[in-house]
């Protein structure tokens, strides 16, 4: 079994139920290769955790932004549970020193591996829950979470950057944006995809991302710096 006793001082959260810790740090291709153990891998504890981490989330930004609406408060809260955000968090924390995966997954890293921390990190709300109870996990979550939701208020980064750009686009200039792929590399399971926006003809932005979708919003929001339509 992996020592936890770093990471649990250095989140101040030390499990009764030692294999509950572990089993939010085992990815299912790790399964894969070691079947026939006594390990499971951590997607029911994913499960859990996403649900928690929407209730705490949900409960903090009712009660922070009394004025904001159900669309501008769901907006926010998107925002900050994204898997990026997530991500970032769970790699502050040092998660991705304790993570069990399968060989061909621990070569890679990125978005990929982004994407399993910020699961990971759903995963260890979910064992946290189980372990320690609804006030200990919501403090974990205010502790490591809540500090990024100011900026993204002031920079307005809940906004949906497609819809935005084509508003704009359409107020100002009278076109609508269409999206092109220019490369997408890497193995199905690692794939990376740049696409540029247009106006008409015009080539404005670029945008990479690990999905289609998510380079389109990474041009998107390129497209409104470059136009200057960040208000």
């Amino acid at each position: 079994m992996i020592d936890f006793s770093q990471f649990e001082k250095k989140t101040n959260i030390v499990f009764k139920e030692k294999k509950l810790l572990e089993q939010a740090f085992i990815h299912r291709s790790y399964i894969n290769e070691n079947s026939g153990g006594r390990l499971s891998h951590n997607e029911r504890l994913e499960f859990l955790g996403d649900a928690v981490l929407e209730l705490v989330v949900t409960d903090y930004l009712y009660n922070k932004y009394k004025d904001c609406d159900e669309g501008e408060l769901t907006a926010y809260r998107s925002a900050l549970v994204n898997a990026v955000i997530i991500g970032e968090v769970a790699l502050s924390l040092g998660m991705n020193d304790y993570l069990l995966l399968s060989k061909g997954e621990a070569k890679d890293i990125g978005k990929a591996r982004s994407y399993i921390l910020a699961n990971t990190y759903e995963a260890y709300v979910g064992a946290v829950y189980l372990d320690q109870g609804y006030d200990v996990v919501r403090d974990f979550i205010s502790s490591t979470l809540f500090g990024k939701i100011d900026d993204i208020v002031a920079q307005k980064l809940w906004r949906d950057s497609k819809s935005l750009v084509q508003e704009k686009s359409q107020e100002y200039l009278n076109v609508t944006p269409c999206y092109k792929v220019v490369s997408e590399v890497g193995p199905d399971h690692d794939k990376h995809f740049t696409v540029a926006i247009f106006f008409g003809n015009e080539h404005i932005a670029e945008g990479k991302g690990h999905s289609k979708q998510e380079a389109e919003q990474s041009a998107a929001r390129k497209a409104l710096e470059v136009k200057e339509w960040l208000d």
